[in-house]
C-alpha cells in the first residue's frame, strides 16, 4: 500500500488535526516505513503456526465452579429499609 500525501492530509482531517507541511512530509514518509515493514510479514509462510492468543503459555486459574447454599432470603431482606414481593424496593430513578 503507497502512503501519499493526500492520505495523510485526509486522515489529519478526519482527525481535526492541524498538520504544517513539514509534519505532513515527515508523516508520509514514516507511516511509508511503518506499512512497507508490516507488508513484510505477509511474505512469511505460517501454514504450519497454530493461532494463540498469546505470546507466553497462560493458564486458566479460576476456582472450579460449586454450587453452594445461599443466604436466607428473609434475613437479607430484614436489612433492607424498604422490600416487596421478596426483593429490594428503591426509590424510581427513572421516569
Amino acid at each position: 500500500m503507497k502512503v501519499t500525501r493526500e492520505t495523510i492530509q485526509h486522515v489529519a482531517h478526519l482527525a481535526r488535526l492541524n498538520l504544517t507541511e513539514t509534519e505532513k512530509e515527515r508523516l508520509t514518509s514514516d507511516m511509508e516505513k511503518i506499512i512497507s515493514y508490516v507488508d513484510k510479514l505477509n511474505e512469511l509462510d505460517t501454514s504450519g503456526i497454530l493461532p494463540m492468543e498469546h505470546v507466553i503459555p497462560i493458564r486458566n486459574v479460576l476456582r472450579e465452579d460449586k454450587a453452594e447454599k445461599s443466604y436466607d432470603r428473609e434475613k437479607i431482606l430484614s436489612n433492607a429499609p424498604l422490600s416487596e414481593d421478596g426483593c429490594f424496593k428503591v426509590p424510581k430513578v427513572v421516569e
